[in-house]
């Protein structure tokens, strides 16, 4: 029997939700890998709306648990919903939405607070001994929660100009976590955490480079115990 895997979701659209190549590369590797896979989204309003085509906010009022349907293809809990019992692992694909709807991260850097729901996950998961996947943005939750964790963002310098996110990563080591540099085809494992990361869109790399690199993660979170 599979692996139970629970993947949790921050909206629809890089800008303001998941990452859609993220969760659809997580969900390929899942499926690759015979995981048995729900997919869950906390029930609140986005903190805004993107217009993806200009770039710019509307004045227009979304759900993140509605949005995430979409991605879902409408087979989706509210977030509140998940028990950690019922699962082996969890995962958090990226996008702008882990840091403006699952936490603050967008707006207070690592001052942050995060979603009850998203925090008492990650804690349940952790206390239980099981697995915690996150890619791109979305490792941060783990930094903020977790003081002390392992994690990777991509680099902590702008190497070649394919990581000009690379300030996130000295963030991450003030909160007094540990940064472990990862190219895009790479994912890092916190053995004592239990916790698999990887840079994802983090780096401007080609898309099959970032498919990898998740598998990786992926493959990580399914052969933990």
């Amino acid at each position: 029997m599979g692996k139970r895997v629970a993947l949790v979701l921050a909206g629809c659209g890089v800008f303001d939700g998941s990452e859609v190549h993220e969760a659809s590369a997580v969900l390929v590797h899942l499926s690759r890998g015979g995981a048995e896979v729900k997919i869950f989204a906390p029930n609140i309003q986005q903190m805004h709306v993107v217009d993806h085509l200009k770039g710019s906010p509307t004045e227009e009022k979304r759900n993140v648990l509605v949005e995430s349907a979409r991605l879902a293809r409408g087979n989706i809990q509210d977030l509140a919903e998940l028990k950690a019992e019922d699962f082996d692992a969890v995962i958090f694909p990226g996008g702008f939405g882990v840091a403006k709807n699952l936490c603050s991260w967008a707006v207070d850097g690592q001052n942050c607070t995060i979603n009850e729901f998203v925090k008492s996950t990650l804690q349940a998961f952790h206390s239980a001994k099981k697995p915690i996947g996150l890619c791109c943005i979305s490792p941060v939750l783990a930094a903020k929660v977790f003081p002390g964790c392992e994690v990777t963002v991509g680099q902590d310098k702008d190497i070649d100009g394919r990581f000009p996110d690379f300030e996130t990563a000295s963030a991450i080591k003030e909160l007094g976590c540990k940064h472990i540099c990862k190219n895009v085809n790479e994912s890092h494992v916190d053995a004592a955490n239990k916790i698999v990361t990887t840079c994802a869109f983090m780096c401007k790399a080609p898309l099959h480079e970032i498919f990898d690199g998740i598998g990786t993660m992926v493959a990580e979170v399914l052969k933990l115990q």
